[in-house]
């Protein structure tokens, strides 16, 4: 389905959620989803309700069990916001997902990931000028995702850098964050009104 001059967004988006589903309304939640709901409306998350946790609002057990898990990856396991941002962004770019990409472009920068490392990212540069660190975590995304096989040279690059615990966590964050994805593609997440695509898309 194709947009109209009046709505820049395609015909079966809902105008309020900005994906393929209505947003559940706040008294049809049980409480721990209302306090889910709260939180992205105060800001708790970079999306706000449009965006992963809107559509998350209608399998309210998973949104509850994938949470935990989420804030231990991105901010309990010590992969570090650098890491853990370039590991969002490579993930983002294999799956060609704009919605995810544009929201954590400007994290990445804030976060420290040097511009030069994004755009490698972004352009599907060769890694040859990077730090190590930031090479071996967008050689493995582009390894696990698109390659679908990881090198033993690869492997043994990773698990020097990260140790077995981290590196195990480092895939998980990458696996969650594509899980995201999914449901991202799925359901036509649609960007932000006004906000402009930073991935370069045909």
């Amino acid at each position: 389905m194709t947009a109209d001059n009046q709505n820049p967004w395609p015909a079966d988006i809902d105008p309020n959620s900005g994906f393929r589903l209505p947003l559940l309304p706040r008294d049809s939640l049980d409480e721990a989803s209302q306090r889910r709901y709260d939180r992205a409306v105060g800001g708790g998350n970079i999306a706000g309700l449009q965006g992963p946790t809107g559509i998350m609002l209608y399998s309210p057990a998973t949104q509850q069990a994938q949470s935990g898990m989420t804030r231990y990856l991105r901010n309990e396991a010590g992969l570090g916001p650098r890491v853990r941002e370039i590991g969002l962004l490579i993930t983002s770019r294999c799956m060609n997902n704009q919605f995810e990409w544009t929201a954590h472009e400007p994290v990445a920068l804030k976060e420290g990931v040097p511009q030069e490392t994004i755009d490698v990212i972004k352009h599907d540069r060769p890694t040859s000028s990077l730090d190590e660190t930031d090479a071996v975590v967008i050689e493995l995304g582009r390894a696990v995702w698109r390659d679908y096989k990881v090198s033993p040279e690869l492997f043994a690059r990773a698990k020097k850098i990260f140790g077995p615990n981290r590196l195990v966590d480092l895939v998980l964050l990458m696996g969650s964050h594509a899980s995201t994805a999914a449901l991202l593609t799925t359901f036509d997440m649609q960007l932000h009104k006004g906000r402009k695509p930073l991935l370069p898309l045909p």
